[in-house]
């Protein structure tokens, strides 16, 4: 079958059908392009644009039906296999795996960069020591700009890889001295000799006083939860730092809002919310309830880490993440960790229940990969500030690709106005 080349809209009244070109990608739907709607006097509807692309990318390409999610058209579960962060990061910023050389030069740029300006620790210290995480990072890194603005002339496509790369470099230590902070413990400057994960981890977990060599089978586990969360096609906090950024704003203010969006338990912290929602189940008698509980529509509880906004079949990074699962605990000896056992029931519970099959309401990669860090040692208050310092790639990569584009223009949807209609003024004595 021809695909369409234009759309026609009829209306029931006289007036005139409007012509709409359609435009075909590589893979994906097709899109109308409405772009000349508003000449015509109307414009689209579309709450949560579920429907609407607001813009052209070759980064990520997600099929909900099949369970796929390429980077730059590698399947993830080949880059996970075969891939560390910053070769993935390399692809998704420069749309192709580095060669040896490339590698080499990449991974030497990015840990030249990883130490924070002396002054960024009163920063730090401004913050309360309960501070989140996330409002610590969103504060820390939008203070970048007053810091690094030597190279943040966002038309100039060598200031935009020089930003990029400070960003990738320095939000793990932004990241891990959050945490630092939280605890009252020295900040742990990052340590050259040590890959991406690696340094991370010491940062969050060595102190001054003891020596700490991270566990290479951790650290891998580490490594793939970065690759998995890297980039996710035009998610909400994606959207947050094209749209800021799209106004011209610099690289750090616009990431820092891309945390910020990132931070809504609707989207980043479905990890935390999951681990929470085992521990409340408590014990594997009590699943029964639980299961009754989500199935009833005036019952509050939704059984979290299970299905997806966008997949409708199985989550292709969560096979990967249970793989991993398995081997941290394995690792760890927590083989027969209690909130383990409790997930593993609750997955082969929903699984065969005709209720959640029939919904695809599959076990999603935030149901495994909140028991990773939690059996890693890594706080509930830390999840989604890693996915903020795993989500980084992506977003720089997109930052640069928006600004890229000469099609590219300040983000300003419309709206179905639904207030007062024009009215006068009435002086204070005369309102009732």
């Amino acid at each position: 079958m021809t695909k369409p080349t234009k759309a026609t809209i009829t209306f029931d009244n006289d007036a005139k059908p409007i012509e709409l070109p359609v435009l075909s990608g590589t893979l994906g739907n097709d899109v109308i392009d409405i772009r000349t709607l508003g000449k015509h006097g109307v414009f689209t509807y579309d709450p949560g644009f579920m429907s609407t692309a607001a813009c052209q990318s070759s980064i990520t390409f997600i099929d909900g039906e099949k369970g796929q999610l390429l980077y730059r058209g590698y399947p993830i579960e080949q880059l996970a296999e075969h891939c560390n962060f910053l070769e993935v990061s390399y692809l998704l910023m420069h749309g192709e795996l580095p060669n040896t050389a490339q590698r080499i030069e990449f991974t030497k740029t990015i840990v030249n960069h990883t130490m924070l300006h002396d002054q960024l620790s009163n920063i730090f210290r401004g913050f309360r020591r309960d501070a989140h995480p996330m409002a610590v990072m969103i504060g820390v890194v939008g203070s970048l700009s007053a810091f690094y603005f030597d190279a943040m002339d966002v038309y100039n496509p060598q200031h935009r890889v020089i930003s990029a790369h400070r960003l990738l470099a320095k939000i793990p230590t932004i990241a891990a001295w959050s945490y630092k902070y939280n605890l009252g413990q020295p900040f742990m400057q990052p340590k050259n000799s040590l890959n991406y994960a690696e340094n991370f981890m010491y940062m969050m977990f060595a102190v001054p006083c003891e020596e700490y060599t991270p566990n290479p089978v951790l650290a891998r586990a580490f490594e793939k939860i970065l690759i998995l969360h890297a980039d996710h096609e035009q998610n909400a906090s994606t959207s947050t730092v094209r749209l800021v950024g799209s106004s011209g704003a610099n690289p750090f203010a616009s990431v820092a809002a891309g945390i910020a969006s990132l931070w809504g338990p609707a989207h980043g912290g479905a990890n935390e919310a999951t681990l929470k929602m085992l521990e409340e189940i408590g014990d594997v008698s009590r699943i029964g309830q639980f299961i009754k509980r989500a199935k009833d529509k005036s019952d509050s509880f939704r059984l979290m880490g299970f299905g997806h906004r966008v997949y409708r079949s199985m989550d292709p990074r969560a096979a990967i993440m249970q793989k991993t699962c398995y081997e941290v605990l394995n690792e760890l000896g927590l083989h027969d960790d209690s909130i383990f056992k409790l997930a593993m029931e609750l997955e082969k519970i929903a699984l065969e229940d005709e209720y959640f099959v029939s919904r695809k309401l599959y076990p999603n990669v935030d149901f495994y990969s909140g028991i990773v860090m939690r059996a890693m040692g890594i706080p509930y208050s830390m999840f989604t500030a890693i996915f903020a310092l795993a989500r980084t790639a992506g977003w720089i990569a997109q930052w640069d690709e928006m600004n890229a584009d000469p099609e590219h223009k300040i983000g300003r949807p419309r709206q179905l106005y639904t207030g007062e209609a024009r009215r006068e003024f009435v002086p204070i004595e005369k309102r009732t």
